[in-house]
């Protein structure tokens, strides 16, 4: 691919070719969402209220909960909103998803990720394999 170059929001055209490849914002948001949730310690991605209400009357997980993607020239840039675990090392948490997200979304649509911010929402205080309650 060494011909190829990308642009804005995921856009790949070949210099040699008139095709192009256009990754979606979903798509790099679900990705970062995915690697995101891989690491120890994160509990959950968080979103708003209505995309979690939308969510639950449509009867689907929303893949791209809790991630906004901003894309700019050369560019993306992800800010993040989730819960952790009670008792991670918040700060410590927080990097290895920054490290995680930007080492996948790169890997995978070679587009450069310039931020990735995290925004953290909650703890949740929950045992593996046990609902919380609403008491």
């Amino acid at each position: 691919m060494s011909d190829d170059t990308l642009f804005g929001s995921g856009q790949q055209n070949s210099e040699n070719q008139s095709s192009q490849v256009n990754i979606s914002d979903e798509v790099i948001a679900a990705i970062a969402s995915t690697a995101a949730t891989s690491v120890q310690g994160v509990a959950a991605m968080t979103g708003s209220i209505v995309g979690s209400i939308g969510g639950a009357i449509l009867g689907r997980r929303n893949l791209t909960k809790g991630v906004r993607v901003s894309s700019g020239e050369n560019d993306v840039v992800l800010d993040l909103y989730l819960s952790v675990k009670y008792g991670a090392r918040i700060p410590e948490v927080a990097y290895k998803v920054q490290e995680s997200v930007k080492r996948s979304v790169e890997g995978m649509t070679e587009l450069k990720v310039a931020q990735v911010n995290i925004h953290v929402q909650g703890v949740s205080f929950s045992e593996p394999g046990k609902p919380e309650s609403d008491e």
